[in-house]
């Protein structure tokens, strides 16, 4: 059996949606972020060092990381059809969204939400002053960097029905979560195709099932 250490409004909502897709058995182990941090508990320590979600147990192994624990998942049970045959353009642009979606995606919106926090977490006599700091910061490094993704995003779902092409795979489930994270913080306008791919997973039966295992959603 397979357990998800599962914190709320978390990446993590990926890996039930995958387990979903799927077909496979698991438990869901659920954690609360702390109210005034956000943050997860530190509960989850004794899972992992680093204190982060998700993390899965099957048997005696445990892994840690998002695309890590979706590799894992697609060996561990194969023939689902999840991942292109190896050694196609589809397998290639696989690996690449897999990938992009952690390591490049992410980093300019998590860098946004973070210097959005600086003013509220900061002295009140300096207030205005990193207000100030973060607002010049995230003009000129951080939105263009979300502008050119989100731009990126819509034209490549454009050369295909999914991000690795016709067929949906992992791809897609790893890519879901940028998505909607920068939907739902910034809006799409303009992105008719991004707001297509959010409607067609969002109608997915296995996503509706993950989010009835996983609770608190707040992206969907």
């Amino acid at each position: 059996m397979i357990t998800v250490h599962h914190l709320e409004d978390s990446r993590s909502q990926r890996v039930l949606w995958l387990l979903e897709e799927l077909g496979t058995a698991y438990e869901v182990k659920r954690y609360a972020r702390d109210p005034k941090t956000r943050l997860a508990p530190p509960e989850l320590r004794a899972v992992h060092p680093l204190g982060k979600s998700p993390v899965i147990q099957h048997g005696e192994v445990i892994v840690a990381e998002t695309g890590a624990i979706v590799e894992y998942l697609l060996e561990a049970f194969p023939g689902s059809g999840l991942r292109p045959a190896a050694g196609t353009p589809e397998a290639r642009r696989f690996t690449y969204w897999l990938h992009y979606a952690e390591g490049s995606a992410m980093t300019p919106l998590l860098l946004k939400l973070i210097f959005s926090e600086i003013p509220k977490r900061t002295p009140g006599l300096v207030r205005p002053i990193a207000r100030g700091i973060s607002k010049a910061v995230d003009a000129s490094l951080i939105a263009p960097q979300i502008v050119a993704h989100t731009a990126y995003w819509e034209s490549e779902l454009g050369r295909s029905a999914w991000f690795a092409g016709d067929a949906f795979s992992a791809a897609d489930i790893m890519m879901s979560f940028p998505l909607e994270a920068a939907t739902s913080r910034l809006g799409m306008a303009g992105k008719p195709r991004i707001a297509d791919f959010l409607t067609r997973i969002h109608a997915r039966p296995a996503y509706a099932r993950a989010l009835e295992r996983g609770g608190p959603y707040a992206y969907a």
